[in-house]
């Protein structure tokens, strides 16, 4: 029964993966899909709103957690039909769900053999689980806003560094706030676009959308070093004991 609640994670995980990839469904994660279906999307969310949220909040968190690559598309269909706030809050509390399914499959399955690999890794894994285990709430802030940083590794360095729950889950929505609002922004004005030419190019899209990408180049490069300013600032600022 041990080794079966062990496995569990890991196996629910890989049969999520089995049956997206199985059943083709992530093929819909394009912006394809949300230039041919975006009024019906748009007509369900006007006529069942809450519902709509809720089921968009849970398959956005079961798709993160499959590891299924794509889920953006889902961040701008959240934008879309909801708005930046409500969606880019909704998305960024599904991905953090996500995030803690992928947390105990690095605490429970994998947690005894990464662990020892990181223990005699000098690599990419042994400096994120010593980070997370330094400073919990801190480095995984700022590897959040660090968009480049691999979603998924941190989530399994804190699983297996056992990072405890509270602020590992706190810094993960935070730091996934604010990228996410800029996505559900650009979602959000897709509708015009997409009115006026049905079929846009990657070029007019850049154009159109120039100024929420540069936020989010901002959120990859310069938040987190002004974070990790602020950071070292208080470190020399705080008061010794006597």
């Amino acid at each position: 029964m041990t080794l079966f609640r062990r496995f569990l994670p890991l196996a629910v995980l890989l049969a999520g993966v089995a049956l997206v990839l199985g059943m083709g469904w992530n093929r819909y994660l394009s912006l394809d899909t949300l230039r041919d279906h975006g009024a019906a999307f748009k007509a369900m969310a006007e006529q069942h709103y809450v519902l709509t949220l809720l089921g968009l909040v849970v398959l956005f968190a079961l798709l993160t957690a499959s590891v299924i690559p794509g889920v953006v598309f889902i961040t701008i269909t959240a934008g879309y039909l909801f708005g930046p706030w409500v969606g880019g809050i909704a998305t960024a509390l599904s991905a953090t769900l996500g995030a803690l399914g992928i947390y105990y499959v690095g605490r429970t399955t994998l947690g005894d053999s990464l662990r020892r690999r990181a223990a005699r890794d000098t690599g990419l894994l042994h400096r994120v689980c010593e980070g997370v285990d330094r400073n919990t709430f801190w480095y995984v802030l700022v590897a959040r806003l660090v968009v480049s940083v691999p979603f998924h590794l941190i989530n399994v360095a804190a699983g297996v560094m056992a990072a405890p729950l509270r602020p590992y889950l706190a810094a993960t929505f935070i730091g996934l706030l604010p990228a996410h609002i800029i996505y559900c922004w650009i979602g959000s004005g897709l509708n015009d676009i997409l009115l006026k030419d049905p079929d846009p190019d990657l070029q007019s899209l850049f154009a159109e959308f120039m100024w929420p990408l540069l936020g989010v180049a901002f959120l990859s490069m310069l938040l987190p070093l002004s974070l990790k300013l602020v950071q070292k600032w208080r470190g020399r600022h705080r008061p010794t004991a006597r």
